[in-house]
């Protein structure tokens, strides 16, 4: 069993910067795959950003490709979000979730197990 426990969201302009961070608790490892999804208001859970293994491989979503970077700290078993240039397009809850095995797609939602309770991001023009 993983427990996830999100931090960090908040309000802020565009152009402002914001990192989320995420605390696990219970059977993880390297090769647990983590990753950042979000949910706008009347849209569908899109992933964000993930990383998987031991050596640390990456995806994000275009949308976020080059602003956003996930990184994780097995020491403390915390994955963090570091997100730069928001934009009101970023606007979102955000959740954190993991994995025990990667299955195919480090972005698609129904291939994580685990999922925290959300924390809200709001980016104003």
């Amino acid at each position: 069993q993983v427990q996830l426990t999100e931090s960090g969201g908040g309000s802020v302009q565009a152009g402002g910067s914001l990192r989320l961070s995420c605390a696990a608790s219970g059977n993880t490892g390297s090769g647990t795959m983590m990753g950042w999804f979000r949910q706008a208001p009347g849209k569908e859970r899109e992933g964000v950003a993930a990383i998987y293994g031991g050596q640390g491989i990456t995806s994000y979503a275009r949308s976020v490709r080059g602003r956003f970077t996930i990184s994780r700290d097995n020491t403390k078993n915390t994955v963090y979000l570091q997100m730069n240039s928001l934009k009101p397009e970023d606007t979102a809850m955000y959740y954190c979730a993991a994995a025990g095995s990667f299955k195919g797609d480090l972005l698609r939602p129904r291939d994580y197990n685990y999922w925290g309770q959300g924390t809200q991001v709001t980016v104003s023009s």
